[in-house]
């Protein structure tokens, strides 16, 4: 199956890529994606798999790709017990990722430079652009971004969407942080 995905991905990318490119599919147990929601009173935070996640290639440069985001890995971190599942339930809701409708994010990689991926990531299927910064030490690569919520249907206790006098401390911000660990194999 990677091997199909993989050559499927080559041949997506053909028409940019030259006969130097390359798929090298990304190490789901090396790497590590952790996310943070803040709200009025405090943050969560957690975190999700990849699978079937590959990075196109030429001449060592990145010009494309996807990483596919496991929504049912989500976890939570910061919580225990029945408060742990009572809010893990809630994340994989309508209210926020709807894992049972849409049982995957993905993140479909452009182009990128130096420093700076750009793609668009879905969720829910609704898709955005979004730039990602990066830095690279030999196959790992690492940052963080940020991803507002709102724009993909996840408007629970939003100021953007209700009124804040009336959420009062159940105010939850909208951007959601993303830090990122990649390992290629």
């Amino acid at each position: 199956m990677k091997l199909l995905l993989g050559l499927l991905l080559t041949l997506s990318f053909n028409s940019m890529a030259s006969k130097n490119a390359s798929v090298a599919s990304i190490d789901s147990q090396k790497s590590s994606f952790t996310w943070t929601g803040e709200k009025v009173t405090g943050k969560h935070y957690g975190k999700i798999s990849t699978k079937d996640s590959q990075l196109v290639f030429d001449s060592g440069n990145i010009i494309g790709g996807k990483i596919v985001m496991d929504l049912a890995s989500i976890t939570v971190d910061d919580l225990d017990g029945e408060w742990k599942d009572k809010f893990l339930t809630h994340m994989k809701s309508e209210d926020f990722f709807n894992v049972e409708k849409f049982p995957e994010a993905t993140l479909k990689v452009k182009s990128a430079n130096a420093k700076v991926i750009k793609g668009d990531l879905t969720i829910k299927g609704k898709t955005h652009p979004v730039e990602i910064p990066y830095t690279k030490k030999g196959n790992t690569y690492t940052g963080t971004f940020k991803f507002d919520r709102t724009k993909f249907d996840m408007v629970y206790n939003s100021k953007s969407k209700f009124d804040i006098k009336k959420l009062g401390d159940k105010l939850v911000y909208d951007d959601v942080k993303v830090d990122f660990n990649i390992t290629l194999k």
